[in-house]
């Protein structure tokens, strides 16, 4: 399901994404400090309060290792907000959108013009 939602993303930008990976975790291992006021850095997608998924920067390690950058999704909360496997596909493809955007300093429109929300 992740790399169905990826697939369009990764035709029309392969060359760029070459050093970016995709993972999954269960569950978010960030959490807001104050759920009421929330105010998350780019580089973390959110439903209100609960992470979606963060992009992780490319950087060197604790044993010195070089390591690529990476979005990381949060399989059940993206989960809990979906209706159905075509919702959870469309939220994670759009989550997606966001991260890639992020990791490619562009606007999410430039990587999806037909993402929910962009302008017509």
């Amino acid at each position: 399901m992740v790399l169905e939602a990826f697939a369009p993303i990764d035709a029309q930008w392969r060359e760029r994404l070459t050093k970016l990976d995709i993972a999954v975790d269960e569950v978010p291992k960030i959490h807001a400090l104050d759920p009421d006021s929330v105010n998350w850095p780019p580089e973390v997608v959110a439903d209100g309060p609960v992470p979606l998924s963060r992009l992780i920067p490319a950087g060197i390690d604790r044993h010195g290792t070089a390591t690529r950058a990476r979005v990381v999704l949060f399989r059940r909360p993206l989960e809990q907000r979906a209706k159905d496997p075509d919702d959870l596909t469309d939220l994670v493809h759009d989550v997606l959108v966001q991260q890639v955007s992020t990791y490619l300093g562009v606007e999410p429109e430039v990587i999806d013009p037909d993402l929910p929300g962009a302008e017509d």
